[in-house]
Protein backbone atom coordinates (compact mmCIF):
# COMPACT_ATOMS: atom_id res chain seq x y z
CA UNK A 1 0.00 0.00 0.00
CA UNK A 2 1.56 3.49 -1.06
CA UNK A 3 2.01 5.85 2.06
CA UNK A 4 3.51 9.54 1.44
CA UNK A 5 4.13 11.80 4.33
CA UNK A 6 4.99 15.48 3.47
CA UNK A 7 6.71 17.30 6.41
CA UNK A 8 7.26 21.13 5.54
CA UNK A 9 9.36 23.41 7.04
CA UNK A 10 10.40 26.85 7.55
CA UNK A 11 14.04 27.19 6.55
CA UNK A 12 17.10 25.16 4.82
CA UNK A 13 18.87 24.50 7.74
CA UNK A 14 15.24 23.02 9.25
CA UNK A 15 14.93 20.46 6.39
CA UNK A 16 18.49 19.20 6.86
CA UNK A 17 18.31 18.83 9.90
CA UNK A 18 15.43 16.87 9.60
CA UNK A 19 17.04 14.61 6.47
CA UNK A 20 19.60 14.46 8.55
CA UNK A 21 17.99 12.67 11.54
CA UNK A 22 15.86 10.14 9.16
CA UNK A 23 19.11 8.83 7.71
CA UNK A 24 20.72 9.02 10.70
CA UNK A 25 18.16 6.95 12.26
CA UNK A 26 18.71 4.16 9.57
CA UNK A 27 21.96 4.04 10.08
CA UNK A 28 20.77 3.48 14.57
CA UNK A 29 18.59 0.87 13.28
CA UNK A 30 20.68 -1.19 11.08
CA UNK A 31 24.11 -0.21 11.00
CA UNK A 32 25.63 -2.69 8.02
CA UNK A 33 22.61 -0.92 5.71
CA UNK A 34 22.63 0.49 1.95
CA UNK A 35 22.19 4.48 2.05
CA UNK A 36 21.16 5.71 -1.39
CA UNK A 37 22.58 8.94 -1.66
CA UNK A 38 21.87 11.93 -4.21
CA UNK A 39 23.83 15.22 -5.25
CA UNK A 40 23.17 18.70 -6.33
CA UNK A 41 22.74 21.93 -3.84
CA UNK A 42 19.55 20.40 -2.31
CA UNK A 43 21.57 17.75 0.33
CA UNK A 44 24.57 19.47 1.10
CA UNK A 45 23.53 20.58 4.66
CA UNK A 46 22.08 17.66 5.09
CA UNK A 47 25.38 15.68 4.51
CA UNK A 48 27.10 18.58 6.91
CA UNK A 49 24.76 17.55 9.41
CA UNK A 50 25.74 13.66 8.76
CA UNK A 51 29.14 14.98 9.34
CA UNK A 52 28.51 16.92 12.97
CA UNK A 53 26.74 14.06 13.82
CA UNK A 54 29.30 11.24 13.19
CA UNK A 55 32.08 14.03 15.13
CA UNK A 56 29.65 14.25 18.16
CA UNK A 57 30.05 10.11 18.20
CA UNK A 58 26.48 10.12 17.39
CA UNK A 59 26.75 8.48 13.93
CA UNK A 60 29.10 5.95 13.08
CA UNK A 61 29.20 4.88 9.49
CA UNK A 62 32.13 1.76 9.55
CA UNK A 63 29.62 -0.67 8.35
CA UNK A 64 27.50 1.48 6.14
CA UNK A 65 27.15 1.25 2.66
CA UNK A 66 26.21 3.38 0.03
CA UNK A 67 24.96 3.75 -3.33
CA UNK A 68 24.94 7.18 -5.69
CA UNK A 69 22.21 7.87 -8.31
CA UNK A 70 24.01 8.96 -10.65
CA UNK A 71 27.08 10.20 -12.46
CA UNK A 72 27.68 12.68 -15.38
CA UNK A 73 29.41 11.14 -18.19
CA UNK A 74 33.25 11.63 -19.49
CA UNK A 75 34.30 13.14 -16.24
CA UNK A 76 36.82 11.21 -13.38
CA UNK A 77 36.18 10.99 -10.13
CA UNK A 78 39.27 13.12 -9.36
CA UNK A 79 37.23 15.98 -11.36
CA UNK A 80 35.63 18.39 -8.88
CA UNK A 81 32.47 18.74 -11.15
CA UNK A 82 32.01 14.73 -10.95
CA UNK A 83 29.72 13.49 -8.03
CA UNK A 84 32.21 11.50 -7.32
CA UNK A 85 34.20 14.28 -5.79
CA UNK A 86 31.42 15.89 -4.64
CA UNK A 87 30.26 12.70 -2.59
CA UNK A 88 34.09 13.28 -1.13
CA UNK A 89 33.99 16.42 -0.75
CA UNK A 90 30.79 16.89 1.15
CA UNK A 91 30.48 13.16 3.01
CA UNK A 92 32.75 10.72 2.78
CA UNK A 93 35.88 12.22 3.29
CA UNK A 94 34.69 13.66 6.97
CA UNK A 95 33.33 10.14 8.49
CA UNK A 96 34.53 6.83 9.17
CA UNK A 97 32.87 4.92 6.12
CA UNK A 98 35.31 2.74 3.80
CA UNK A 99 35.71 4.13 0.63
CA UNK A 100 35.47 0.79 -0.76
CA UNK A 101 31.92 0.56 0.57
CA UNK A 102 30.87 3.70 -1.42
CA UNK A 103 29.62 3.32 -5.06
CA UNK A 104 28.53 5.96 -8.10
CA UNK A 105 28.42 4.39 -11.48
CA UNK A 106 31.64 5.36 -13.47
CA UNK A 107 30.94 8.07 -16.09
CA UNK A 108 34.30 7.35 -17.26
CA UNK A 109 33.93 4.22 -18.68
CA UNK A 110 35.08 2.95 -21.43
CA UNK A 111 31.44 0.85 -22.22
CA UNK A 112 28.78 2.87 -20.87
CA UNK A 113 26.10 0.28 -21.69
CA UNK A 114 27.96 -2.42 -20.36
CA UNK A 115 29.05 -0.08 -16.36
CA UNK A 116 25.06 0.02 -16.63
CA UNK A 117 24.04 -3.66 -16.80
CA UNK A 118 27.42 -3.88 -13.92
CA UNK A 119 26.10 -1.12 -11.98
CA UNK A 120 22.13 -1.93 -11.72
CA UNK A 121 23.38 -5.80 -10.90
CA UNK A 122 25.45 -4.79 -8.32
CA UNK A 123 22.93 -2.59 -6.25
CA UNK A 124 20.69 -5.81 -6.85
CA UNK A 125 23.58 -8.00 -5.35
CA UNK A 126 23.73 -6.06 -2.20
CA UNK A 127 19.73 -5.76 -1.59
CA UNK A 128 18.94 -2.21 -2.79
CA UNK A 129 18.73 0.78 -0.86
CA UNK A 130 17.11 0.60 2.66
CA UNK A 131 16.97 4.10 2.30
CA UNK A 132 17.18 6.18 -0.66
CA UNK A 133 17.67 10.22 -0.97
CA UNK A 134 16.22 12.50 -3.64
CA UNK A 135 16.28 15.58 -4.72
CA UNK A 136 14.06 16.87 -7.77
CA UNK A 137 14.91 19.12 -10.75
CA UNK A 138 12.31 21.62 -11.84
CA UNK A 139 10.93 19.32 -14.92
CA UNK A 140 10.37 16.60 -12.31
CA UNK A 141 13.56 14.65 -13.28
CA UNK A 142 14.54 12.44 -10.01
CA UNK A 143 18.28 10.78 -10.23
CA UNK A 144 18.49 11.99 -14.39
CA UNK A 145 15.51 10.43 -15.15
CA UNK A 146 14.52 13.32 -17.39
CA UNK A 147 10.70 13.27 -18.97
CA UNK A 148 9.94 11.04 -21.25
CA UNK A 149 7.50 8.71 -23.02
CA UNK A 150 7.99 5.35 -20.07
CA UNK A 151 9.75 4.74 -17.10
CA UNK A 152 13.07 3.44 -17.18
CA UNK A 153 13.50 0.28 -15.31
CA UNK A 154 17.35 -0.10 -14.79
CA UNK A 155 20.40 1.95 -14.63
CA UNK A 156 21.06 3.27 -17.93
CA UNK A 157 22.55 6.34 -19.80
CA UNK A 158 20.51 9.44 -20.93
CA UNK A 159 21.22 12.99 -22.43
CA UNK A 160 19.98 15.57 -20.43
CA UNK A 161 17.50 18.43 -21.39
CA UNK A 162 18.52 21.65 -22.18
CA UNK A 163 16.58 22.93 -18.79
CA UNK A 164 19.10 20.01 -16.96
CA UNK A 165 21.84 21.30 -18.50
CA UNK A 166 21.42 25.57 -17.87
CA UNK A 167 20.85 24.62 -14.04
CA UNK A 168 23.74 22.65 -13.51
CA UNK A 169 25.85 25.15 -15.72
CA UNK A 170 26.61 27.47 -12.08
CA UNK A 171 28.53 24.80 -10.93
CA UNK A 172 30.99 24.64 -14.13
CA UNK A 173 33.19 27.32 -15.26
CA UNK A 174 31.46 27.49 -18.74
CA UNK A 175 27.80 26.51 -20.24
CA UNK A 176 30.10 24.63 -22.62
CA UNK A 177 32.06 22.47 -20.06
CA UNK A 178 28.64 21.02 -18.94
CA UNK A 179 28.38 17.16 -19.84
CA UNK A 180 25.27 16.53 -21.93
CA UNK A 181 24.76 12.40 -21.00
CA UNK A 182 24.62 11.18 -17.75
CA UNK A 183 24.47 7.72 -16.35
CA UNK A 184 21.29 7.44 -13.71
CA UNK A 185 19.74 4.50 -11.64
CA UNK A 186 16.02 4.43 -13.30
CA UNK A 187 13.20 4.52 -12.34
CA UNK A 188 12.72 0.89 -11.38
CA UNK A 189 16.06 0.21 -9.65
CA UNK A 190 15.16 3.88 -7.16
CA UNK A 191 11.13 2.38 -6.69
CA UNK A 192 12.82 -0.82 -4.88
CA UNK A 193 14.28 0.88 -1.93
CA UNK A 194 12.91 0.14 1.19
CA UNK A 195 11.95 3.49 2.06
CA UNK A 196 12.67 7.51 -0.02
CA UNK A 197 12.94 10.49 1.52
CA UNK A 198 12.78 13.32 -0.99
CA UNK A 199 13.91 17.19 0.02
CA UNK A 200 12.97 19.63 -1.78
CA UNK A 201 13.52 23.89 -1.52
CA UNK A 202 10.93 26.54 -1.87
CA UNK A 203 11.62 27.31 -5.03
CA UNK A 204 10.41 23.23 -5.96
CA UNK A 205 7.38 23.68 -4.77
CA UNK A 206 5.00 23.45 -8.04
CA UNK A 207 6.80 20.86 -9.24
CA UNK A 208 6.31 18.88 -6.03
CA UNK A 209 2.86 19.59 -5.89
CA UNK A 210 2.30 18.31 -9.75
CA UNK A 211 4.57 14.93 -9.01
CA UNK A 212 2.47 14.28 -5.28
CA UNK A 213 -1.20 15.18 -6.64
CA UNK A 214 -1.12 15.22 -10.38
CA UNK A 215 -1.41 12.14 -12.66
CA UNK A 216 1.35 9.13 -12.45
CA UNK A 217 3.00 9.99 -15.63
CA UNK A 218 6.55 9.79 -17.01
CA UNK A 219 6.32 13.02 -18.64
CA UNK A 220 6.54 14.14 -14.63
CA UNK A 221 9.40 11.05 -13.80
CA UNK A 222 8.76 12.18 -9.74
CA UNK A 223 4.72 10.89 -9.96
CA UNK A 224 6.16 7.52 -10.13
CA UNK A 225 6.89 8.09 -6.15
CA UNK A 226 3.25 8.03 -5.64
CA UNK A 227 3.31 4.45 -5.93
CA UNK A 228 5.78 3.61 -3.58
CA UNK A 229 4.66 2.20 0.01
CA UNK A 230 6.71 4.59 2.14
CA UNK A 231 7.79 8.10 1.25
CA UNK A 232 8.72 10.52 2.92
CA UNK A 233 9.13 14.45 1.38
CA UNK A 234 10.51 17.29 3.21
CA UNK A 235 9.54 20.58 1.88
CA UNK A 236 10.72 23.68 2.40
CA UNK A 237 8.49 26.50 2.34
CA UNK A 238 11.15 29.14 2.76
Amino acid sequence: MASTRILKVKTYEEMSVLAASMIGAQVLLKPDCVLGLATGSSPIGTYQTLVENYRKGILDFSRVRTVNLDEYCGLTGDNPNSYRYFMNDNLFDHVNIDKANTHVPNGAAEDLEAEAVRYEQFIESIGGADLQLLGIGHNGHIGFNEPDDCFPPKVHTVALTESTINANARLFERREDVPTQAITMGIGTIMKANKILLIAGADKKDIVEKALFGPVTPQVPASVLQLHRDVTVILCEN
